[in-house]
């Protein structure tokens, strides 16, 4: 039997991924429920990833580059007249505006580092690049802090079903801003 050539299948099965982990958590990923998710055989998920942690890191950077490529988009950022506070809680408020399956997807990929140790350069990576947009603004250390306060700004939001609150998040971000 020929090969099907299928150059998007690893993409089909990261994006497959995420949606199960969405749906049922990450104790609902298997190799075996992912590829029913993206319609591919079993054997297609175990060439791809001959892990679930392996399928794990690669869902947990594509779930990064959400509010990464948000970062990337902003002009304000670069821009030394423009106001950082703002842009950053204008930014969070952007990430929540879809709801908050996806905000809270991304966070459980993110967290679940803290028991997987395989993806934790992967968090890090996330923390690491934010800082690194922000850092020419701010320096390296203010970067961090901001970094972390949005961090715990959507901690809170996410843990305590709360609403966002953009002027709040402006307040923070620009006490450690300036």
């Amino acid at each position: 039997m020929a090969r099907r050539y299928d150059p998007e299948r690893r993409e089909r099965i990261i994006d497959a991924a995420i949606r199960v982990v969405g749906a049922k958590g990450i104790a609902g990923l298997s190799h075996r429920s992912v590829a029913a998710e993206a319609d591919v055989p079993l054997g297609s998920t175990t060439y791809h990833f001959a892990s679930l942690e392996e399928l794990l890191i690669a869902a947990l950077r594509r779930t990064n580059e959400n509010f990464a490529t948000l970062m990337r988009q902003s002009r304000s950022l670069a821009d030394p007249a423009a106001d950082l506070a703002g842009e950053l809680a204008r930014l969070l408020g952007e990430f929540f505006s879809a709801g908050r399956g996806p905000a809270e997807l991304e966070y459980e990929l993110y967290l679940a580092a803290l028991r997987r140790p395989a993806l934790r350069p992967v968090a890090a990576e996330w923390a690491d690049d934010t800082a690194a947009l922000l850092a020419p603004r701010t320096g390296p250390a203010t970067a961090r802090a901001l970094v972390a306060l949005m961090d715990g700004i959507c901690l809170q939001v996410l843990l305590t079903d709360g609403v966002y609150d953009e002027a709040y998040a402006r307040e923070m971000l620009g006490r450690i801003s300036r």
